[in-house]
């Protein structure tokens, strides 16, 4: 849930910030905020200055809410393996 909000409210931000630098429509800045939210890239080039540092500082934005959105999601599986094999810190044994 906590990573499903964080990739929504990033996708937003993403539209929004590609819509006021680069003029996008709506659907062009959701297609452009989700290609690099995915990793795979913008489809348009950024044509003004502001829009490429929007897009440069985004893109490094989104790969640390990949890592993020994983660690999230991935946490709870963790701990679990970490109790099933008794793998607790600071006892002597």
């Amino acid at each position: 849930c906590a990573a499903g909000l964080l990739v929504v409210g990033s996708l937003l931000l993403g539209m929004a910030g590609y819509r006021h630098f680069e003029s996008l429509g709506w659907d062009d800045a959701f297609i452009n905020a989700a290609m690099l939210l995915g990793g795979m890239g913008p489809v348009n080039t950024p044509q003004t200055a502001g829009g490429k540092i929007f897009a440069g500082l985004y893109a490094l934005y989104s790969g640390l809410v990949f890592l993020i959105a994983v660690a999230v999601m991935l946490a709870p599986v963790l701990h679990r393996l970490l109790h099933h094999f008794h793998w607790d810190a600071g006892k002597d044994r």
